[in-house]
Protein backbone atom coordinates (compact mmCIF):
# COMPACT_ATOMS: atom_id res chain seq x y z
CA UNK A 1 0.00 0.00 0.00
CA UNK A 2 1.33 3.44 -0.94
CA UNK A 3 1.92 5.82 1.97
CA UNK A 4 -0.20 8.97 1.92
CA UNK A 5 1.90 12.00 2.86
CA UNK A 6 0.23 15.02 4.49
CA UNK A 7 1.70 18.53 4.59
CA UNK A 8 0.88 20.89 7.48
CA UNK A 9 -1.00 24.11 6.75
CA UNK A 10 -1.04 27.20 8.98
CA UNK A 11 -3.51 27.06 11.86
CA UNK A 12 -6.15 29.77 11.41
CA UNK A 13 -9.57 30.19 13.03
CA UNK A 14 -11.30 30.00 9.63
CA UNK A 15 -9.51 26.84 8.46
CA UNK A 16 -10.00 25.09 11.82
CA UNK A 17 -13.68 26.09 12.34
CA UNK A 18 -15.16 22.73 11.19
CA UNK A 19 -13.16 20.96 13.93
CA UNK A 20 -13.27 23.40 16.84
CA UNK A 21 -11.85 26.68 18.08
CA UNK A 22 -8.39 28.21 17.83
CA UNK A 23 -7.41 29.59 21.24
CA UNK A 24 -5.22 32.66 20.86
CA UNK A 25 -5.02 36.31 21.83
CA UNK A 26 -7.23 37.77 19.10
CA UNK A 27 -7.79 41.52 19.06
CA UNK A 28 -11.56 41.16 18.59
CA UNK A 29 -11.94 39.36 21.91
CA UNK A 30 -9.94 41.63 24.22
CA UNK A 31 -11.34 43.44 27.26
CA UNK A 32 -9.56 45.75 29.64
CA UNK A 33 -9.88 44.62 33.28
CA UNK A 34 -8.19 45.21 36.63
CA UNK A 35 -8.33 48.99 36.28
CA UNK A 36 -6.66 48.92 32.87
CA UNK A 37 -3.71 46.80 34.00
CA UNK A 38 -4.79 43.56 32.33
CA UNK A 39 -5.90 42.68 28.82
CA UNK A 40 -8.44 39.86 29.06
CA UNK A 41 -8.93 37.81 25.89
CA UNK A 42 -12.49 36.67 26.49
CA UNK A 43 -14.61 33.67 25.47
CA UNK A 44 -11.97 31.95 23.35
CA UNK A 45 -13.48 28.46 23.15
CA UNK A 46 -16.89 26.84 23.33
CA UNK A 47 -16.30 24.23 26.03
CA UNK A 48 -18.80 21.35 26.21
CA UNK A 49 -17.97 19.13 29.20
CA UNK A 50 -21.11 18.25 31.18
CA UNK A 51 -22.95 15.64 29.05
CA UNK A 52 -24.04 12.53 30.93
CA UNK A 53 -22.84 13.79 34.32
CA UNK A 54 -19.44 15.02 33.17
CA UNK A 55 -17.49 17.82 34.84
CA UNK A 56 -14.58 20.02 33.78
CA UNK A 57 -11.10 18.84 34.71
CA UNK A 58 -7.75 20.57 34.14
CA UNK A 59 -4.67 18.50 33.32
CA UNK A 60 -1.17 18.95 31.94
CA UNK A 61 0.04 16.58 29.23
CA UNK A 62 3.78 16.20 28.59
CA UNK A 63 4.29 15.07 24.98
CA UNK A 64 7.44 13.54 23.50
CA UNK A 65 8.13 14.17 19.81
CA UNK A 66 7.69 11.22 17.49
CA UNK A 67 10.48 10.27 15.06
CA UNK A 68 10.29 11.80 11.58
CA UNK A 69 8.67 11.22 9.25
CA UNK A 70 5.75 11.26 11.69
CA UNK A 71 3.52 8.23 11.20
CA UNK A 72 -0.19 8.74 11.93
CA UNK A 73 -1.25 5.40 13.41
CA UNK A 74 -4.27 6.30 15.51
CA UNK A 75 -7.05 8.86 15.61
CA UNK A 76 -9.45 9.39 18.49
CA UNK A 77 -12.62 11.32 19.26
CA UNK A 78 -14.51 12.27 22.40
CA UNK A 79 -18.24 11.93 21.66
CA UNK A 80 -19.40 13.41 24.98
CA UNK A 81 -17.23 16.52 25.19
CA UNK A 82 -14.92 19.09 23.76
CA UNK A 83 -11.22 18.91 24.60
CA UNK A 84 -9.00 22.01 24.78
CA UNK A 85 -5.19 22.11 24.52
CA UNK A 86 -2.97 25.13 25.11
CA UNK A 87 0.84 24.89 24.74
CA UNK A 88 2.93 25.80 27.79
CA UNK A 89 6.42 25.23 26.38
CA UNK A 90 6.65 28.05 23.83
CA UNK A 91 7.11 25.72 20.85
CA UNK A 92 5.08 25.05 17.69
CA UNK A 93 3.30 21.72 17.39
CA UNK A 94 1.14 19.81 14.91
CA UNK A 95 -2.63 19.39 15.06
CA UNK A 96 -4.11 16.47 13.08
CA UNK A 97 -7.89 16.38 12.64
CA UNK A 98 -10.74 14.89 10.63
CA UNK A 99 -14.42 15.71 10.49
CA UNK A 100 -17.04 14.43 12.93
CA UNK A 101 -19.10 11.39 12.00
CA UNK A 102 -17.87 8.23 10.32
CA UNK A 103 -14.08 8.40 10.14
CA UNK A 104 -12.70 9.06 6.65
CA UNK A 105 -8.88 8.93 6.42
CA UNK A 106 -9.02 10.87 3.14
CA UNK A 107 -10.30 13.90 5.07
CA UNK A 108 -7.43 14.15 7.55
CA UNK A 109 -5.89 17.63 7.74
CA UNK A 110 -2.70 18.73 9.47
CA UNK A 111 -2.17 22.21 10.93
CA UNK A 112 1.02 23.80 12.18
CA UNK A 113 0.09 25.56 15.43
CA UNK A 114 2.23 28.43 16.64
CA UNK A 115 3.68 28.45 20.16
CA UNK A 116 0.85 30.74 21.37
CA UNK A 117 -2.07 28.99 19.68
CA UNK A 118 -4.23 26.43 21.40
CA UNK A 119 -7.09 24.35 20.03
CA UNK A 120 -10.44 23.24 21.37
CA UNK A 121 -11.77 20.17 19.55
CA UNK A 122 -15.56 20.07 19.24
CA UNK A 123 -17.24 16.98 20.67
CA UNK A 124 -16.91 14.14 18.17
CA UNK A 125 -14.04 15.67 16.14
CA UNK A 126 -11.46 13.07 15.18
CA UNK A 127 -7.91 14.04 16.21
CA UNK A 128 -4.46 12.65 16.84
CA UNK A 129 -2.82 13.02 20.23
CA UNK A 130 -0.60 16.07 20.79
CA UNK A 131 2.33 16.15 18.37
CA UNK A 132 5.20 18.01 19.97
CA UNK A 133 7.99 19.02 17.59
CA UNK A 134 11.73 19.02 18.30
CA UNK A 135 11.51 18.79 22.12
CA UNK A 136 9.30 17.46 24.91
CA UNK A 137 6.42 19.94 25.31
CA UNK A 138 3.69 20.49 27.87
CA UNK A 139 0.05 21.35 27.20
CA UNK A 140 -2.64 22.61 29.55
CA UNK A 141 -5.72 20.47 28.84
CA UNK A 142 -9.31 21.29 29.76
CA UNK A 143 -11.19 18.06 29.47
CA UNK A 144 -14.22 16.11 30.70
CA UNK A 145 -14.12 13.91 33.75
CA UNK A 146 -16.95 11.66 34.82
CA UNK A 147 -18.96 8.60 33.85
CA UNK A 148 -19.57 7.29 30.36
CA UNK A 149 -17.39 6.13 27.48
CA UNK A 150 -15.81 9.26 26.03
CA UNK A 151 -13.03 8.00 23.79
CA UNK A 152 -13.30 6.13 20.49
CA UNK A 153 -10.18 5.18 18.50
CA UNK A 154 -9.41 4.03 14.98
CA UNK A 155 -6.13 2.47 13.84
CA UNK A 156 -4.50 3.65 10.61
CA UNK A 157 -1.65 2.64 8.35
CA UNK A 158 0.29 4.26 5.54
CA UNK A 159 -0.23 7.92 6.53
CA UNK A 160 2.71 10.16 7.38
CA UNK A 161 3.40 13.87 7.79
CA UNK A 162 6.07 15.63 5.77
CA UNK A 163 7.33 18.32 8.12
Amino acid sequence: MKTRILKPEPLTAAAFAPYGDVIECAEGKVQSINYGNTACFHDLAQLNLTAEGGRPIVRIFRSTPLPRPIQIKIMERHPLSSQAFYPLSGRPYLVVVAEKGDFDPKKIRVFLAGPHQGVNYHAGTWHHFSLALDAVSEFLVIDRGGPGKNCDEVTLDSISIDY
